[in-house]
């Protein structure tokens, strides 16, 4: 028997794998009126950052708070005084790449922080008692589950064991066909 007449057959094996992901980038405007009226901004910090997710259907839902510290001067730049406040955010990360074939019930949801929520900007209103403070940030998020991977299986037999290294052409055209985008190169 030839190997080209050898049965090629099929596994199917269940594993752990990504089986979606998603990032996304968010900018909010947020309004902090001190107790002490400003009379300049000196400063302003993002700090304490905290955040959850789930899986809703094809998105996975954050839900995060951080606090707005702003250093101002007061009394005409005579004293200075911070005010704190903070707030609170949902997002909903979109997910890519989502396997059909992944199972609901067994999935693990991670999402981790890209950048950290950060002060763009914070702008002193005319009116002199409210700060305007731009915040952004960005999250990405993979869905871990069980999926099934479709291998090929080649009986050799003694004899055929004698003739490995002529299996390699059998497999080129196999190896062909792969597709290097599927590579991840991210393993962090």
């Amino acid at each position: 028997m030839s190997l080209t007449d050898q049965a090629l057959s099929y596994r199917e094996i269940v594993t752990k794998a990504v089986c979606g992901k998603g990032r996304k980038y968010s900018s909010t405007t947020h309004h902090v009126v001190p107790e002490a009226k400003p009379s300049s901004i000196l400063g302003c910090w993002i700090i304490n950052h905290r955040y959850e997710a789930h899986k809703e259907g094809n998105y996975v839902h954050i839900a995060g708070s951080y606090e707005i510290n702003i250093w101002f001067s007061t009394a005409e730049n005579r004293d200075t005084d911070v005010a704190k406040q903070r707030v609170g955010y949902t997002d909903q990360i979109p997910l890519t790449e989502l396997d059909a074939y992944c199972r609901e019930d067994e999935m693990e949801v991670y999402a981790r922080v890209v950048q950290e929520p950060n002060c763009v900007k914070a702008v002193l209103l005319s009116t002199g008692d409210t700060v305007i403070v731009e915040v952004e940030r960005e999250m990405e998020a993979e869905i871990i589950g069980e999926t099934k991977l479709c291998v090929i299986v080649c009986n050799v037999d003694e004899e055929m064991d004698k003739h490995v290294d002529t299996l390699a052409p059998i497999y080129d055209d196999y190896y062909n066909d792969l597709d290097p985008d599927l590579i991840i190169d991210d393993l962090d």
